[in-house]
């Protein structure tokens, strides 16, 4: 049975509406994880840490793709709410033409200064070396990386998340059998995994720009002949600013875990931290793989004003959260010992240090839901500055505040580190369910 934009959503037809996008997104985590079990188990000494160093930076100005996405598809979706579809698909090539553009232009920079970055990270001797081979392939990918990241949103305001699951699968299977084959097999190391990645993000994005383009495309939403105007773009890039705040800050308090990890435990720490950090990935994955589905049906009902499907939407989702978290917790706690002896199984006081740190970690999931789903309703209720706030203080202001705070007061300040994020994650969920409060009169939704 097909689902529109205008349903009605019981909890069945509402899961059933996002499940495509969680498993997208919950995929596209999974095949980022396996390019750290290929570099951790057969890559060379130190290209592992070099991965962690250099990932959050990629991952960071990528987003601005999600940015775009995020913030374009919530105008789109409330514009095709309106009942204007003509616009909806100008709106959206320009979203498109402009991720083009900034792609090719951080391309550049990023290849420029993927060097000093990594001295400013650390990096020394092979792993400066790995962090430059690995940051500059990636770079030269990065249009590709965002134009993937825009895709993944668009193709659910397009009523075509299974598509998008799809296309999501294709660019796994890329990247996890070239990742056997050229890291595995041939032990081209990291520069093998890289090249892995970038292939998986061109399949990303190829599929769905040749649909969007064909004449053959049935969706409620296709690229068409669009100038780009001002208005529009800084529209979605204000709306969708709290998804690039988040990664930048994300990346950001991912820099200061690794200097008080360095500064505490070493290079060890480094390690243990992306483990706990893949692991992360795929839990995130699931609240934001649920945001990115549910995003679009609140912008249409914003947009159509119709305030009943609205409130249904926000009281189920809230629910949803809460118990989804709530038993990822539990899972985590049971599981962190053989997720984390996946990757530094060869180490035991390595794999005793990630597993602890994972156990407490893990308490974390319980808020993350509620705050990744806070900022992404706000977004899509076309409100980008509450939307920013909340992702702001969650990944940087808290966070920062208690990495730096935490081991001084702990008597093992590697534990102090780990119960950083918890407490970040709990100070912003009350901001969060200030807003929410706050709020309900203007938005009708509660």
């Amino acid at each position: 049975m097909k689902i529109s934009l205008s349903d009605h959503f019981t909890y069945k037809k509402l899961i059933r509406a996002v499940l495509p996008s969680i498993i997208m997104m919950v995929f596209t985590s999974v095949y980022g994880i396996v390019d750290g079990i290929f570099v951790s188990n057969f890559a060379e000494d130190g290209a592992f840490a070099a991965v962690n160093l250099v990932m959050p930076i990629i991952m960071a100005i990528g987003c601005l793709g999600f940015m775009v996405g995020t913030g374009g598809s919530a105008i789109v979706a409330k514009t095709l709410g309106e009942g204007n579809k003509d616009l909806a698909h100008k709106i959206f090539t320009m979203m498109v033409i402009f991720t083009v553009i900034l792609g090719m232009a951080f391309s550049v920079i990023g290849i420029l200064l993927i060097k000093p970055l990594a001295v400013l990270l650390g990096a020394t001797g092979n792993t400066l070396k790995y962090c430059v081979n690995y940051g500059t392939i990636c770079f030269a990918g990065m249009t590709a990386y965002m134009l993937q990241c825009i895709f993944q949103n668009f193709c659910v305001v397009a009523e075509k998340a299974k598509f998008g699951l799809f296309i999501s699968v294709m660019a796994g299977i890329t990247n996890m059998v070239l990742d056997a084959v050229l890291v595995g097999i041939f032990n081209f190391g990291i520069i093998g995994a890289a090249i892995a990645t970038v292939s998986s993000q061109i399949v990303g994005f190829i599929i769905p720009l040749i649909y969007f383009l064909s004449k053959k495309n049935n969706s409620i939403l296709r690229l068409t002949k669009s100038a780009l105007q001002l208005k529009p773009i800084v529209n979605a890039c204000v709306n969708g600013s709290s998804e690039l705040m988040s990664n930048i800050s994300s990346s950001v308090v991912n820099f200061c875990f690794n200097l008080q990890l360095m500064k505490y435990v070493g290079e060890a720490g480094v390690e243990a931290y992306g483990v706990i950090m893949y692991a992360t990935f795929i839990y995130a994955a699931i609240y934001i793989g649920y945001s990115v589905g549910s995003a679009p049906l609140i912008s249409y009902n914003y947009g159509a004003q119709n305030h009943f499907e609205l409130k249904n939407l926000y009281k189920k989702s809230i629910l949803i959260m809460l118990v989804v978290g709530i038993t990822l917790t539990l899972l985590s706690e049971v599981f962190a010992y053989p997720l984390s002896a996946i990757f530094v199984g060869y180490d035991k006081a390595l794999l005793n240090m990630t597993t602890n740190g994972m156990r407490i970690f893990c308490l974390s999931f319980i808020m993350m839901g509620i705050n990744i789903f806070g900022s992404a309703f706000f977004t899509a209720l076309n409100n980008g500055l509450i939307s920013a706030v909340i992702a702001f203080v969650r990944t940087l202001v808290f966070q920062l505040i208690a990495v730096f705070t935490l081991p001084l007061i702990f008597n093992n300040p590697i534990d102090g580190i780990w119960f950083s994020v918890v407490v970040g994650e709990f100070a912003s969920m009350l901001l969060t369910v200030l807003f929410f409060i706050t709020k309900r009169k203007k938005y009708k939704y509660a």
